[in-house]
């Protein structure tokens, strides 16, 4: 009985072990998703947008489109850096034109193939600075869809 329990644990824990780098690497995907920012006060209203991350062995880019006062028109493209620490999640950015800039910072947590987003802003609008707190979420598609590793 003994040396039964004893082939299950290790067969239990060979299998543990076979787990874990594929599970890492699961996390290198496209993740898309949403993040919805509060009002402005110089803006019509909430901004609702789309964003992706590339992540690739723990480390890399996201974006996503910058509206324009009036909303009906993108002025640019957020953009910066992404990084992953165990489950967590952390995104620094910013987007710029000829008058305004910010800076932004977003922080999740991975359950799963997603990961729940929030963070600030930090806008500058003619010589004025506002902040303004951000929601959202990101999602990969499922592993299955996920391009196969070349040998």
């Amino acid at each position: 009985m003994r040396v039964k329990s004893a082939r299950t644990f290790l067969l239990a824990l060979m299998l543990a072990c076979a787990a874990s780098p594929t599970q890492a690497q699961v996390r290198d995907a496209t993740y898309r998703g949403t993040l919805v920012c509060g009002k402005l006060p110089f803006a019509e209203d909430p901004v609702r947008a789309a964003i992706e991350v590339d992540l690739t062995g723990g480390i890399g880019t996201y974006n996503r489109p910058v509206h324009a006062p009036t909303r009906l028109i993108v002025a640019g493209t957020e953009a910066g850096t992404a990084s992953v620490n165990n489950n967590k999640i952390y995104l620094a950015g910013g987007w710029k034109d000829d008058k305004n800039f910010y800076d932004a910072i977003y922080t999740g947590a991975f359950v799963r193939r997603s990961a729940k987003l929030t963070g600030t802003q930090i806008w500058t609008h003619d010589g004025k600075s506002y902040t303004r707190t951000c929601a959202g979420a990101i999602k990969r598609p499922f592993a299955v869809f996920l391009p196969k590793e070349k040998k």
